[in-house]
């Protein structure tokens, strides 16, 4: 059975950087494309990025391009979302979710069918 874990989340000042993971157990991640979605409060899940599962592309929301960078570690079987510059409204709890077996990466939230529990990320000063 297939499990994602996510981790890292906290309370960081705007401009901070944090790096959450996300460890999945029972199947290996080279073979689905995993995505980080976040959800604030009020709000619908949206799409932030997504790596392919040969590892070879991603694929990032405009809002977040060029501060979020989406990495994975095949040894540890673990995705990673770095974030940086953070800004209040990146308050959200983020989620890791997969998509299906050898599949190609998608930003809709209907094609993942395995998710996280989410971790909280709250930028305040």
């Amino acid at each position: 059975q297939v499990h994602l874990g996510e981790s890292g989340g906290g309370l960081v000042q705007p401009g901070g950087s944090l790096t959450l993971s996300c460890a999945t157990t029972g199947r290996a991640i080279s073979r689905y494309p995993t995505g980080w979605f976040r959800q604030a409060p009020g709000k619908e899940r949206e799409f932030l990025a997504v790596i392919h599962w040969d590892g070879l592309s991603t694929s990032y929301q405009d809002s977040v391009k060029g501060r979020f960078t989406i990495s994975r570690d095949n040894a540890k079987n673990t995705v990673y979302l770095h974030l940086n510059s953070l800004k209040p409204e990146d308050t959200a709890v983020y989620y890791c979710a997969q998509g299906g077996y050898l599949r190609p990466i998608s930003i809709q939230s209907r094609d993942y069918a395995d998710w996280g529990q989410g971790t909280q990320v709250t930028v305040s000063s």
